[in-house]
């Protein structure tokens, strides 16, 4: 007897395109005194959503910049804040162009979160920050899937070996083990 394999397609939710982007960029701030020294900086309050944009996706956001200097010669000091505003476009290194475009949802996550790698007093009373971050972002949509069929598909009856349990697992080193799975 031979079976007679059909084709049939499911329409499902899947995630059609992927990207991640790291990057370092440069802020300046002119605090209200002129700086002597940098005493710390620190990044606050950061907020971002994900829009598709063209063949990637954009993560726009703000984050508050907070710069603790001192100065009049290292005799006082001062917390001068920023908000910084920021669209980062991510492209998609993976998109399977078979998804429908009117069922798009798309999602960012900080991989690591906007943090200060260095702050230092540049000319005329300036603060130049370099600042590093990550997004990971997904997009979503519905799309087709062939899968085959067999008529009749009466499986209840059939005998399935999926492998051999032959002990394999006695090489294994337990130390190795994850204990929390």
């Amino acid at each position: 007897m031979s079976l007679k394999y059909q084709s049939r397609e499911i329409i499902t939710k899947a995630i059609c395109g992927k990207g991640r982007k790291f990057s370092t960029v440069t802020h300046t701030v002119t605090p209200p005194h002129k700086p002597t020294s940098i005493l710390g900086a620190w990044i606050i309050n950061h907020q971002y959503e994900a829009v598709a944009a063209g063949d990637g996706i954009e993560v726009i956001g703000t984050y508050d910049i907070n710069i603790w200097y001192s100065y009049d010669k290292n005799s006082q000091t001062e917390v001068a804040k920023e908000t910084i505003s920021y669209v980062e476009n991510v492209p998609l290194n993976f998109v399977d162009n078979r998804h429908r475009s009117s069922t798009v949802e798309v999602s960012a996550e900080a991989t690591q979160e906007p943090s200060t790698i260095e702050a230092s007093v540049s000319g005329e009373g300036r603060v130049s920050i370099r600042v590093e971050r990550e997004f990971a972002v997904e997009l979503v949509a519905e799309t087709k899937i062939n899968v085959l069929v067999v008529p009749g598909g009466d499986y209840e009856d059939k005998d399935y070996d999926f492998g051999s349990d032959s002990g394999d697992y006695e090489d294994l080193d337990p130390d190795l083990l994850d204990d929390e799975l």
